[in-house]
Formats: structure tokens, C-alpha cells, sequence
């Protein structure tokens, strides 16, 4: 068994910074948990228009309703085998706002056939994308959002463009530093750029059978359709 990330780019993977390896070699066969401690420099969000889906989406845990500077920042990387029998990994981010702290929650598992990230977003999964990973030239790591789809109870229908986003992280590591660099940014196609944020920060890896998952970090509600 191989690490999630590690399955769907093949031979790509090694062509990542080492520490960027270890990092989404996370799962079940490494037995490790990695939690990210930093800064974001900037918290930011597009035009106004998008206020109010922000505030909708931040009562599940999806996206960030507040913007910022230098804001404190933990990612949680911890792997589990969800009610489905599918392994998982969670990226379950919290954002140290002033006032109280705003969730970014997802939950990735492998696609039925290997090749995608299945990345379902919020308390309740209702919200699920495609994710596609590459290595770059420079060891970084990018990945961007493919199909979305929103599921409640019977309802399961691809989001439209129009309403839709797509989502681009770029992950690398500063050797200077010795601190891994993220820059994410949501962009809809007709509307331009909606959330983002950059910044950095320092991994810790803890033994998951030693440490378990903490509660409140699964979602409420696991989806299972892929």
C-alpha cells in the first residue's frame, strides 16, 4: 500500500523536494501524522459579491468568511479509514482570526480507479471535487481542482461553471528556511478571484497508531458516492 498521493502520480512523486515526499506520503502504510504550524501572510478574499457565499460556506467548514495579515495557521494531515472502508487523509486547516478561529475542512481518499484525488469539502461532504497533482520542475508540488459536485440526499449534479471554482495550490519547501511554502488561490471563471492565501510553515510528524485521530477533526457526515 502506497500513500494516496504517491498512487495517482506514479513515478512524478519522486520528483519532489524530499521533504515534500514525506509530507503526502502521509497514510495508512506510513503510520504517520503530520501537523503544519506557521503564518499566513495574507488571508484574502475577491470582490464583494462573494461575502455572502463565504458566510453560507463557513457554517460547514468550506473556504474562510474573514480576510487577514500574518494570521496564525495550523494544518492537520491525519490519516484514517473512514465508515466507508476507504482510506483517508485529512486537510483540516484552521485559520487563528481575530475573534475566534475559521475551519477550511476537507478530506481526501483515492478515486475508484487510481487516477484522481477524490477531495470532499465541509462538515458534511457535500461538496466534492477532482484533484489532480503534479510535480514541477523545481521539486514543488501543484494541484488543481477538476469536476465539482454537490450531493444531499438524493441530489447528486455536477456544478455548473458559472457558480463553480477552481481551485490552485502550490506547495513547496525553502531549504534557507527550513519551512514549507503554500499559496492557494480560487478562482471562477467568469468572475475572477475569489479566496486565497499564502504563507508558510513547520511540519511535525506524530505515530497515528500511537496517537489516534483527535476528536472533531471527521466530518459529521461521510459521503459515498466518488
Amino acid at each position: 500500500m502506497t500513500s494516496i498521493f504517491r498512487t495517482v502520480m506514479g513515478p512524478a512523486f519522486d520528483d519532489l523536494h524530499p521533504q515534500l515526499q514525506r509530507r503526502f506520503s502521509v497514510g495508512l502504510a506510513s503510520g504517520e501524522a503530520c501537523t503544519g504550524r506557521g503564518v499566513m501572510d495574507r488571508v484574502w478574499h475577491g470582490g464583494a459579491f462573494v461575502k455572502p457565499f463565504l458566510a453560507l460556506g463557513a457554517t460547514r467548514n468550506i473556504l474562510v468568511p474573514r480576510t487577514g495579515r500574518n494570521v496564525p495557521f495550523v494544518i492537520e494531515n491525519v490519516p484514517y479509514t473512514d465508515t466507508h472502508g476507504r482510506e483517508t487523509v485529512s486537510f483540516v486547516r484552521t485559520f487563528h482570526l481575530p475573534g475566534r478561529p475559521r475551519r477550511f475542512d476537507a478530506q481526501m481518499v483515492l478515486g475508484p480507479q487510481g487516477d484522481r484525488i477524490l477531495d470532499y469539502l465541509g462538515t458534511h461532504q457535500h461538496l466534492a471535487s477532482d484533484l489532480h497533482p503534479h510535480a514541477e520542475p523545481d521539486g514543488s508540488l501543484l494541484i488543481r481542482s477538476g469536476e465539482h459536485r454537490f450531493r444531499e440526499g438524493v441530489v447528486d449534479v455536477r456544478v455548473p461553471e458559472l457558480i463553480g471554482a477552481t481551485a490552485e495550490v502550490r506547495e513547496s519547501y525553502d531549504d534557507e528556511t527550513d519551512r514549507f511554502r503554500i499559496q492557494v488561490r480560487v478562482v471562477n471563471k467568469r468572475f475572477g478571484p475569489l479566496f486565497g492565501y499564502e504563507g508558510t510553515f513547520e511540519a511535525t510528524y506524530t505515530n497515528i497508531r500511537a496517537c489516534g485521530v483527535r476528536p472533531g477533526l471527521r466530518p459529521v457526515r461521510e459521503e459515498s458516492r466518488a
